[in-house]
Order: C-alpha cells, then sequence, then structure tokens
C-alpha cells in the first residue's frame, strides 16, 4: 500500500516581521513623522474612531450618514495625532477620544440634523430650569419642572425625551447661544499648536465651572453623566446598572445637561454684565 506525502516548503529561513506596538510607533514618529509611520498609527487607533461613533450613532435618526460621521472622525484622529503633546500629562487615548468626538459633533452641526422646533423646546425648558434654580437656589426636581411648564408628569417626560437629540451631545458643546451656535468642550483640551496663554485660561476656567456644577446636580444625574462619559458606558448598560428602563436614562441625562447649560448661559450672562458695567 503506497503512501501520498508531500513536502512542506522551508519555514526555518522565513522571518515573520513583528508588528510595532504603540509606544514604538509614537518614538518613530516623534523622531520623523513619515506618511508611513503616521498611517500605522491611525490604524492602531481606528477602533477610537468606531467606539466613539457607535456612542453617537445611538442617539442619531435613520437619515443621519455614519460614513460622513466616520470620516470626520477620521480627520479628527489625525489632527490630535498632528498636535498631541505628549509631556501635556494626558493619555493619547483620552485626547484622541474627545477630539474625534469633537469633529464627529462638528459633522452634526453642519448637517443641521436637529429640527429647529427641537431647539426651540430644548431652550424653553433650559430657561426654566435656569429660573427654578434662582428661586430655589437648588436643582429642581421633574416634579417641580413639569408644575411650572404646565404638564403632567408623564408630559414632562415626553418632552424630555423629545428633546433628547438637542441635549445628548451637550458635554460636548455646552456652550450655546440664543440662535443655536456652540462651542466645545473639547476644544477645552490643551493644544499648544492653536492657543495662547488667555485661551488656555479662559478654557481651564469653563472646566472648573463645570466641575463645580457638577458636583450641585443631584445624585442619579451625576452618576449618569459620569458612567457615560467617564466610563464610557452605553445608556442602555447604565439602565440595566440602575434597574430602569433606557428612556428612563436619556430623560435624567438630558435634564442634567440642560441644567449645566442653564448654569454656564447664567454665568456668561453675569459675565457679560460685569463687562458692560466695567466699560460704562
Amino acid at each position: 500500500m503506497s503512501t501520498l506525502t508531500c513536502e512542506l516548503p522551508e519555514t526555518k529561513n522565513l522571518v515573520v516581521e513583528k508588528r510595532p506596538t504603540a509606544p514604538e510607533l509614537w518614538k518613530r514618529y516623534h523622531k520623523r513623522a513619515t506618511t508611513k509611520i503616521e498611517n500605522q498609527l491611525v490604524e492602531q487607533y481606528l477602533p477610537l474612531v468606531a467606539t466613539v461613533l457607535g456612542r453617537l450613532a445611538m442617539n442619531l435618526p435613520d437619515h443621519v450618514d455614519q460614513d460622513d460621521l466616520r470620516s470626520a472622525g477620521l480627520m479628527g484622529l489625525l489632527q490630535a495625532m498632528r498636535n498631541f503633546d505628549p509631556k501635556s500629562g494626558t493619555s493619547f487615548e483620552t485626547y484622541a477620544r474627545v477630539r474625534i468626538r469633537g469633529s464627529m459633533l462638528d459633522e452634526l452641526r453642519r448637517m443641521d440634523w436637529v429640527p429647529r422646533t427641537i431647539h426651540e423646546k430644548a431652550r424653553k425648558v433650559q430657561a426654566m430650569i435656569s429660573k427654578l434654580e434662582q428661586k430655589y437656589s437648588r436643582t429642581p426636581t421633574e416634579k417641580e419642572m413639569a408644575k411650572a411648564l404646565e404638564l403632567s408628569a408623564d408630559e414632562y417626560s415626553e418632552l424630555l425625551e423629545e428633546i433628547r437629540p438637542a441635549a445628548f451631545v451637550c458635554l460636548d458643546a455646552v456652550c450655546s447661544s440664543e440662535n443655536g451656535d456652540s462651542g466645545s468642550l473639547y476644544e477645552v483640551i490643551s493644544d499648544g499648536a492653536e492657543e495662547g496663554p488667555a485661551e488656555e485660561t479662559s478654557k481651564n476656567e469653563l472646566k472648573k465651572i463645570i466641575l463645580a456644577r457638577l458636583k450641585d446636580l443631584p445624585d442619579m444625574q451625576r452618576k449618569v453623566l459620569a458612567l457615560y462619559y467617564g466610563e464610557d458606558l452605553r445608556l442602555r448598560e447604565i439602565a440595566e446598572a440602575f434597574g430602569v428602563t433606557e428612556s428612563r436614562i436619556c430623560q435624567i441625562h438630558a435634564q442634567a445637561i440642560l441644567s449645566i447649560r442653564a448654569h454656564l448661559q447664567r454665568f456668561e450672562a453675569g459675565m457679560s454684565g460685569r463687562t458692560t458695567a466695567q466699560a460704562s
């Protein structure tokens, strides 16, 4: 009985190129920033783009083109790589994530995907939050908000759900003027290539204001924001952790964000008033 045999190719002389690690690529990049190394770094951090897009996509309607957002995110990643200062004390992943998110949010604002009526309703809720906070010297409860807006508890919950698209990105776009133009919190992160001392001081002050406001929020709102923005948990995962519906978490998130925006708007109005008084 004959035996079939096959010859395996010679493998002992084959050399398998080891894929460089991120620290190795950064070392080479800072030594000599070639297109090849830049492309390798982009490939290394592509999952960050997918992660940020996945979180934003949960709140987007079907007509929003995610490919456009992905392209914007890649541009944000490239800008982060080119502007990142390893001496800043911030990890690249943290820096890149907010830059990627910021680029996607800029693209969303360019698309103007949230109807004007939703923006108007969100501003109405925000104005009422600001009014009640001044009245009570604390964040109003949802029951107090519903009563002030002459709505039932269920109707107020439905309103929070309706304005959620205008609020879900707002830790990245907390400064909003009356015409809907927004500044981005991701711009607060230091970028030595773009900022002078005055800009950096202003953004550091903005961070302090937001952090101080977070401490004054109700415990549940604080926890939802911490888990969503700090721990990168999805709203569904947060809902499961607290044993409530995802819709309920969305409502808590929306009210918390609008409260932060109302606080910043009052602060900016106060600063503007002081500046005008000093000028006169």
